[in-house]
């Protein structure tokens, strides 16, 4: 191994020279040429910016992954042709390519246009088909025949009008492109049969919330009895919202909510209350809930009751609505404008309504006030923990 090593240090020099010799009678090698889009690459982003009114960086983004063929610019021609004799503005088409560029290849006598003409048959007129279109490009690669038809029929069975028909297609596209069949009619079957919930509720809960269908029919009649132990009838007002909060938990995750809300000071009974008057006051995360009662409990100094009374409040978003409104009313009591809590009632009421009782009234005496709520609505709660005076000295 020594004499190895010794070779190679007396060798080592000698091989340096000859390699600089040789070299020298070696022409450079040329460095890398640039790299050169391919003819259809060019002609498909033209085309994407041209004709399809996409910016470049989309058209070479799309052009990453779908390519035109040059030979055949006729093609994708005609399918714009199409979409603008049915109401698809420019940029209805640039959203729709960026979204499914594959369209711009789609068969126009036996794909698109027979699909095209048969939802505007069935209601689809005017700019409610590129809406529909757009919010399930699918629809353009599904079978109108085997699928599309299929799924329109099995949904007029359960809907006893054209206007409600639109309505959950308009509200989820994705109908028309899964199986009724096989999704709709078990479904349906085991809220009627065996949940004993009457086919109007079952036509409210397909218009409200269409997808209760994806799940299981198991799930499902878990979800109905559960909702009945808590003593709804499936004829009360709340029902629909409350099978559909609890669809969506499993029972493990049903307790955890409870014990959430009884570490946070409430009775399993104030929770089922407030279950019962709003159901939607348990579809949030522990984090939204345990924030969101922080405000109301420690800085507008809420009584839990009123919590239990007003469940929706939990709903409302703390910087979006309620801090901004709070902070307008802590204002206007400091300068003594107002008589009477008022803090439930700024929660509750309307945008519109908050605005013109609470800052247009008072514009005149406190000139910044419309600023000054708008502020808050923009900056973060990091920022309002610590500059409040600021805020106030600024504006009031």
């Amino acid at each position: 191994m020594a004499t190895n090593f010794i070779r190679n240090i007396i060798f080592l020099p000698h091989i340096r020279l000859r390699f600089l010799h040789s070299s020298a009678t070696i022409s450079p090698v040329p460095p890398p040429l640039p790299t050169i889009e391919t003819s259809s690459s060019s002609f498909t982003v033209e085309f994407l910016v041209n004709s399809c009114g996409l910016s470049l960086k989309s058209a070479l983004s799309v052009s990453n992954k779908f390519q035109l063929n040059e030979k055949t610019p006729q093609i994708p021609q005609a399918v714009l042709q199409l979409f603008k004799s049915h109401h698809f503005s420019d940029t209805h088409v640039a959203q729709l390519i960026v979204k499914r560029p594959q369209v711009l290849n789609c068969r126009i006598h036996d794909n698109l246009k027979p699909k095209f003409e048969y939802l505007v048959k069935i209601g689809f007129e005017g700019e409610m088909l590129p809406h529909i279109i757009l919010s399930n490009p699918n629809i353009t690669r599904a079978s109108l025949v085997s699928q599309i038809k299929p799924s329109v029929e099995c949904l007029r069975l359960f809907l006893d009008s054209d206007e409600k028909f639109l309505t959950v297609v308009k509200r989820g596209s994705w109908l028309l492109t899964h199986n009724m069949k096989i999704l709709l009619q078990p479904n349906v079957d085991v809220l009627v049969k065996e949940g004993g919930v009457p086919a109007h509720v079952v036509e409210r809960l397909l218009l409200l919330h269409p997808r209760f269908i994806l799940h299981y029919p198991e799930r499902l009649i878990n979800a109905v009895n559960s909702v009945k132990n808590l003593g709804f009838e499936t004829t009360d007002k709340m029902f629909i919202q409350a099978f559909r909060v609890m669809l969506q938990m499993s029972e493990s995750t049903w307790n955890k909510k409870i014990e959430v809300m009884k570490s946070l000071g409430f009775s399993e009974e104030d929770v089922l209350k407030a279950f019962k008057r709003h159901p939607q006051c348990l579809a949030l995360s522990e984090e939204n809930t345990r924030k969101t009662l922080d405000f109301y409990f420690n800085t507008m100094k809420l009584e839990p009751q009123t919590i239990i009374v007003n469940p929706n409040l939990l709903g409302y978003s703390i910087e979006k609505r309620v801090r901004p409104r709070y902070h307008v009313l802590k204002v206007l009591e400091s300068k003594k404008l107002i008589k009477g809590s008022k803090k439930l009632e700024i929660l509750v009421i309307s945008e519109k309504n908050f605005r013109e009782k609470y800052i247009d009234q008072f514009i005149d005496e406190v000139p910044g006030l419309l600023d000054f709520y708008l502020g808050i609505k923009e900056a973060k709660s990091s920022v309002l923990d610590g500059e409040e005076q600021d805020y106030r000295k600024t504006y009031c």
